[in-house]
């Protein structure tokens, strides 16, 4: 497996080029911008968006594993900052709960994606959601800011899980929750996809085990720790193929190994 940086890199590039593709895009060329069906879908995890307050189809592109402001009382007046914000889609969901008294910050390290975020707030004329460039494992964002945290399917990208989490208790303010879908681990991947880069691009490598992944926000101290849905994610087995033989997959298959979906809450009491 590459460093940390190259892995954020892989990332970065891959995000980048998704950005400038439309969500029927990314669903029908399986690898978004390169067009090729022999690579990750990086839609199969997603979720349906369409009937909910605030949702813009141009700021949907598929990418997410959950819908994280579905399980977190996102109040009036409250400042809410999603993680990994991509094209705005679970901000622009967020401001219509927090109204136009509240606030939403997108964080997101991929400028093609900032630009589009930017362009559709625009497009939607709101004041209060703004989007900032920055890592989420060291926040462009002072202590104490949110009172709410949200991240969708961005979490199993970034190297070191337990800094984010860290960074997450740090700009919440005492009381505060965070909220978050990503992609997890039962049992043991095989090699060859816990070394594929593309796969970890993919949200599928670079999943931690679901225990160790509950011990990070235990680690961090927080309180009110509860899975509030999980589900398990099929990937199909044309993809599978591209990284492991018939007999390999079988053997995946039979071991008993899943990934899931989770939507996790927690707070900072």
């Amino acid at each position: 497996m590459k460093n940390e940086n190259e892995l954020k890199e892989i990332v970065r590039q891959k995000y980048g080029a998704i950005a400038n593709q439309t969500k029927l895009q990314n669903e029908t060329s399986c690898c978004g911008a390169s067009g090729c069906c022999n690579e990750v879908d990086y839609t199969v995890f997603s979720e349906d968006y369409t009937q909910l307050s605030g949702y813009n189809s141009d700021a949907d592109l598929g990418l997410g594993c959950g819908i994280p402001t579905q399980f977190v009382d996102i109040k009036k007046g409250d400042t809410v900052i999603d993680l990994g914000s991509g094209a705005g889609n679970d901000c622009f969901v967020a401001r219509a709960l927090v109204g136009e008294s509240g606030k939403v910050i997108g964080i997101d390290m991929t400028i093609a994606m900032l630009e589009k975020a930017k362009q559709n707030t625009e497009k939607l004329g709101f004041e209060n959601v703004t989007f900032v460039q920055g890592d989420i494992e060291n926040m462009p964002i002072e202590n104490e800011t949110a009172d709410v945290v949200i991240s969708n399917c961005v979490l199993n990208l970034v190297p070191n899980k337990l800094n984010v989490f860290k960074e997450i208790f740090r700009v919440l303010k005492k009381g505060g929750q965070f909220c978050i879908s990503d992609v997890v681990i039962k049992g043991e991947l095989p090699e060859k996809l816990q070394q594929d880069a593309e796969m970890y691009a993919g949200c599928v490598s670079g999943a931690s085990q679901m225990k160790d992944y509950i011990d990070f926000i235990k680690q961090t101290g927080f309180s009110n720790i509860f899975i509030k849905k999980q589900k398990e994610v099929v990937i199909p087995k044309e993809i599978m193929l591209n990284y492991l033989s018939e007999n390999e997959l079988s053997e995946f298959q039979k071991a008993g190994t899943g990934i899931f979906s989770i939507t996790v809450s927690a707070q900072k009491v």
